[in-house]
């Protein structure tokens, strides 16, 4: 980014440190899918457990799991929603507020970067089950 103007108004998808040079792929946005294949969505999920946020960090690639059993009397089998997908942005801090948002309602929200299939399965899947992610490798 080469004029101020550009990121006013804006929102940081993860920390920046004092010196360090910001480009339009570190701001929520369209700029958050730079690199993804066209056709990409941003998709925010709800994770089950927002402690377990601060296990992932943008970039890294997650299967996102979907269980409707509540661990008791209801079981069920869990549903891989999507595979290997990437991780653009956590509210971290160990399930805490997410600080980068502003809000307290961030707290064990990822986004993922998914193919326009995977984000019709995952978009609100969270009123369906219980949202948890697996880390995979590349």
């Amino acid at each position: 980014m080469t004029d101020r103007n550009q990121a006013t108004g804006k929102q940081l998808a993860a920390p920046l440190r004092k010196g360090q040079l910001l480009t339009d792929a570190q701001l929520l946005g369209p700029g958050l899918l730079a690199g993804t294949p066209p056709g990409s969505a941003a998709v925010p999920l709800r994770m089950a457990d927002p402690s377990s946020i601060q296990l992932v960090s943008p970039g890294q690639l997650v299967n996102v799991v979907m269980t409707g059993a509540n661990g008791y009397d209801q079981q069920s089998p869990s549903e891989v929603l999507a595979s290997s997908v990437a991780v653009l942005w956590t509210s971290g801090q160990g399930g805490q507020t997410g600080q980068w948002l502003g809000t307290g309602e961030t707290e064990g929200l990822i986004v993922v970067a998914a193919s326009p299939d995977q984000a019709a399965r995952l978009a609100g899947a969270s009123t369906q089950g219980k949202l948890f992610f697996v880390l995979v490798g590349p």
